[in-house]
């Protein structure tokens, strides 16, 4: 028998002062509380009522457990609650991992619209250029640049991701403007530290080598050296988008760039989702998917 349902017939026996009484309450015959009672005091070596004829009485036993069957139903109808409740809207702890460049400069400004229409809904966001791993470090989603191989993830397309490389008004008054790949050889070109030194900068599958004084694993300091006006740099369009159009950066050789990489929003297939995942996964089609 169910253990938990003996324990909820153990508690409505003695609750309900007699195996009758607690038959009606759980729409059972009094022979079937009488095994979920016998089931209970056989797994436990030991008599929990004191039955005769006329009335019945918790042994010492029976009140000691019936207390903790209380305690454990209480916890279990929680657990169920708090369940229902997730599945009914969206809460709870949302854990996603993102790009640096596309969580800084696109994710992260969003978010408040997200939590403002969820305030239910606790966010934990990790920036990080490593390819985390969804299901061992328990995330719930995450935000991947270039082709997926993982066929186990649901993966939903976004926007491509384009680089462009720019530099600041200022420095192309010194040293001029590029105008073919070759050309950066003649240039400071802002690196980024996890390029290779040999090849730096593809442009459209041509490697350059280029000279550089300043090198970063952070995007937002390579812009920020760019608008100091300290050579060209190469980052995501996303990053610079605000400094292009008010033309404190100027973009260049737009016509050897590389091609487009894919973006995808991904999370683990055959997962049951919560309305706390389906939540993020609109929001981020919405404002980030393919029109």
């Amino acid at each position: 028998m169910d253990r938990l349902r003996s324990m909820e017939v153990f508690v409505g026996v003695a609750d309900a002062g007699s195996f009758t009484a607690a038959a009606r309450v759980f729409e059972m015959s009094v022979v079937m509380v009488g095994k979920h009672i016998a089931e209970l005091e056989q797994r436990l070596g030991a008599r929990l009522l004191n039955r005769t004829t006329r009335r019945q009485s918790l042994t010492e036993i029976g009140e000691q457990y019936c207390e903790q069957c209380r305690q454990i139903l209480v916890h279990v109808q929680s657990a169920e609650s708090g369940a229902l409740a997730m599945r009914s809207g969206a809460r709870g702890n949302l854990r996603i991992s993102a790009p640096v460049a596309f969580g800084s400069a696109l994710l992260a400004p969003r978010l408040p619209d997200y939590m403002a229409a969820h305030p239910e809904v606790s966010v934990d966001l990790e920036l990080s250029e490593r390819i985390s791993d969804v299901v061992e470090e328990g995330l719930d989603a995450a935000i991947r640049i270039g082709r997926l191989e993982d066929s186990t993830m649901i993966a939903r397309p976004l926007k491509p991701y384009g680089m462009v490389i720019c530099a600041s008004p200022a420095y192309l008054a010194r040293h001029g403007a590029p105008h073919t790949p070759a050309d950066l050889a003649q240039h400071q070109c802002l690196d980024f530290l996890h390029w290779r030194r040999v090849v730096r900068w593809r442009l459209n599958a041509e490697a350059t080598p280029q000279p550089s004084r300043f090198r970063s694993n952070n995007g937002q300091a390579l812009k920020q050296m760019a608008l100091n006006g300290y050579g060209l740099v190469m980052l995501a369009e996303i990053v610079v988008s605000e400094e292009v159009a008010d033309g404190r950066l100027v973009p260049l050789l737009r016509d050897h760039m590389p091609p487009l990489r894919p973006l995808h929003l991904i999370y683990p297939r055959g997962r049951q989702a919560t309305p706390k995942l389906n939540s993020f996964v609109d929001f981020v089609v919405k404002h980030f998917g393919l029109r």
